[in-house]
């Protein structure tokens, strides 16, 4: 007689929360209670699109000679592109309807590269910062800024109270 087993396979996505669920239980100072898990994989997961952004950035602008303000504009775009796929589909894991998002998102990209990118990096470049420290501290301040707009805007739930 053989037996039927059936082996559940938790998808990429299921995997991934919840290891930030797992990341968060073992928070300290009560940390554990105030910090959601979707924080930990927008953390995860910005941090590597922003390793992404900073090796673009110097292919552009230390290799290949961009100007800085064209280097970080397409450092940026490709980034965020990267970002938005994989908060949508591992973070958030949301499925709602793509154009909505990427609208909003597009928008919050656009107020987040003139604010934090082209005037808290480039500005801070231009006033003599090395442009990866510059870049790193623009990066810090639009951490809070997209997390925010990510989880109560973009990636929000309709219909919930």
């Amino acid at each position: 007689m053989q037996q039927d087993i059936r082996v559940t396979r938790r998808s990429p996505a299921e995997r991934f929360a919840s290891f930030c669920a797992t990341v968060v239980r073992y928070l300290p100072f009560g940390l554990n209670t105030l910090v959601p898990p979707n924080f930990v994989g927008f953390a995860l997961i910005n941090g590597f699109t922003f390793g992404v952004d900073l090796v673009l950035l110097t292919l552009g602008h230390g290799v290949a000679g961009m100007p800085l303000p064209a280097a970080i504009t397409v450092a940026y775009i490709c980034a965020f592109a990267l970002s938005f796929v994989l908060n949508r589909t591992f973070n958030f894991r949301s499925h709602a309807p793509v154009g909505r998002q990427a609208v909003l998102y597009a928008i919050a990209v656009a107020v987040n590269y003139l604010a934090f990118i082209l005037g808290a990096g480039a500005g801070l470049a231009a006033l003599g910062l090395e442009y990866h420290l510059a870049r790193i501290l623009a990066g810090a301040c639009e951490a809070v800024f997209l997390y925010s707009v990510l989880r109560w805007i973009v990636f929000a739930e309709r219909g919930r109270a």
